[in-house]
């Protein structure tokens, strides 16, 4: 099982650092800067080996070309988004298998926040890393997407198993909650994500990963196809991808 550390960066981002014990390779996930990351490594005494992109944005490659100079890591990203991943060495598609020593990852592609997002899922660390598709009781902006897209890819991810943990990109999850909570103030599983984030946060404690199993309760961009989301906003027996763009609309606009 790989040795997961996540690391605050800039504002809200995290970054995160993937270790096989086995054979001591090791991926950084969206490294947006290089000192954070180098620290890291070199206080557990790894060598980074990879680094594993799941799209474009600066805040998730800011530091591509600084950490292959330094380590000679081995860059993966999206195919379709090959021509923007800076220092890009192994272009991957939906389907295909990424090795980190004895771990494997199956990666998704997972349109919408951008149009060549992907995600990598570790079955055997149950681990998601799903950069900005899914935050936790929410998910990216439609910078590139369709909401039919969005919601082709998290309907896909949410059929991984409930105890995968989502280890998602951004610290958004108290605003979400507030968000998803203006739409259902009595949804009973969202009323206890809202009470446990208030607390990890008073604590300084970070809200992620979550789970699948604790987003399919409450998040209401995996429920687009639930009668209660749809009768919350008023669009009961809807094309739950129509539902999935009222509800990001409103969240972009909240």
């Amino acid at each position: 099982m790989l040795e997961i550390v996540q690391i605050p960066v800039l504002r809200d981002n995290y970054l995160y650092l993937a270790h096989d014990p086995s054979t001591g390779q090791t991926a950084a996930i969206d490294p947006a800067v290089t000192q954070p990351a180098l620290n890291a490594l070199s206080s557990r005494g790894w060598t980074l080996t990879h680094i594993l992109n799941t799209h474009h944005h600066f805040d998730h490659v800011g530091a591509n070309l600084e950490l292959k100079a330094q380590t000679g890591c081995t860059i993966v990203g999206p195919a379709a988004d090959a021509a923007r991943i800076p220092g890009i060495d192994v272009a991957v598609e939906d389907g295909a298998s990424v090795s980190l020593g004895a771990s494997a990852a199956t990666v998704y592609f997972v349109p919408g926040h951008t149009r060549g997002h992907i995600a990598y899922h570790f079955p055997d660390s149950r681990a998601l890393f799903c950069g900005d598709t899914v935050f936790s009781i929410g998910c990216g902006r439609l910078f590139e997407g369709t909401p039919a897209q969005m919601w082709s890819s998290i309907s896909r991810l949410r059929q991984l198993p409930d105890d995968t943990r989502v280890f998602c990109a951004h610290e958004y999850t108290a605003s979400n909650v507030r968000f998803a909570q203006s739409i259902e103030p009595d949804h009973a599983a969202l009323a206890a994500r809202a009470a446990e984030v208030t607390a990890l946060r008073a604590a300084g404690t970070p809200t992620v990963p979550s789970t699948i199993a604790m987003e399919k309760a409450a998040n209401p961009f995996f429920r687009a196809d639930d009668p209660a989301l749809q009768r919350a906003v008023g669009m009961l027996g809807a094309d739950p991808a129509a539902v999935f763009g009222e509800v990001r609309g409103r969240k972009d606009s909240f």
